[in-house]
């Protein structure tokens, strides 16, 4: 996909996007189920869920409840809160669709986010017995809205690609810095990456540009947190 200038017939010059070629009905189900799965609101649920029953160490002594606990936590924060904001703005007429495919139409939904995704770091800054782990990757998603908004000024840049950005920058820190092997779980996080940023570029009018600069944001973002936290 690719953009061109164009004079409209009022003589101002108009930016306008070429739609990519149209792929086989099959291919682009599948792309559009892989981008409501791993949709920006639920990837930090998934990272989440990961660190509290699949990694093997910083959850090991927490009793079920408390596991629930923690993922309910993060459910609200990252899914519920952003949720219920966009459905009030279409709501209210404030955006014209809860898709935002437009930069206008993600700007109060990423400040509000932004809030949310501040209280979510701050409560686990001080809560006692808070896993490193879970704290920079809270201050990384905090970051992600914030330079997301800035990017949003520029272009359209793809929340789908933040999202995974973060996480598969977070997953390659935690390999890194463990003694744990991480290296099945950094592969499926790098494939799921891979396949998420393809099937934006099939099923949205996301640019590669667009795709790319998402990326960066996402890495970039855990990348400060990590070192901040």
């Amino acid at each position: 996909m690719s953009n061109k200038l164009v004079i409209d017939e009022q003589n101002l010059l108009q930016e306008i996007r070429e739609k990519p070629p149209k792929q086989p009905l099959i291919l682009r189900a599948f792309a559009s189920l892989i981008s409501y799965v791993f949709h920006p609101l639920f990837v930090p649920v998934y990272v989440v869920c990961f660190l509290v029953y699949i990694q093997p160490y910083l959850y090991a002594g927490m009793d079920s409840r408390g596991k629930l606990i923690v993922i309910a936590q993060a459910f609200v924060a990252y899914t519920f809160f952003p949720l219920i904001t966009v459905l009030l703005l279409r709501g209210l007429r404030f955006i014209d669709s809860i898709f935002l495919k437009t930069q206008r139409d993600r700007i109060i939904p990423l400040i509000a986010s932004m809030l949310f995704y501040f209280w979510a770091w701050y409560v686990r800054l001080n809560l006692p017995d808070t896993p490193h782990e879970l704290l920079y990757f809270s201050l990384a998603i905090f970051i992600v809205s914030i330079l997301g908004l800035m990017a949003n000024i520029y272009q359209k840049v793809s929340m789908h690609a933040m999202a995974m950005g973060v996480a598969a920058t977070f997953i390659l820190l935690m390999g890194f810095s463990q003694d744990v092997n991480f290296t099945v779980y950094t592969t499926i996080t790098l494939l799921l990456t891979g396949l998420v940023c393809t099937s934006r570029l099939i099923v949205s009018d996301h640019t590669s540009r667009e795709i790319y600069t998402g990326l960066f944001v996402g890495i970039i973002s855990q990348v400060i947190a990590y070192y901040l936290a």
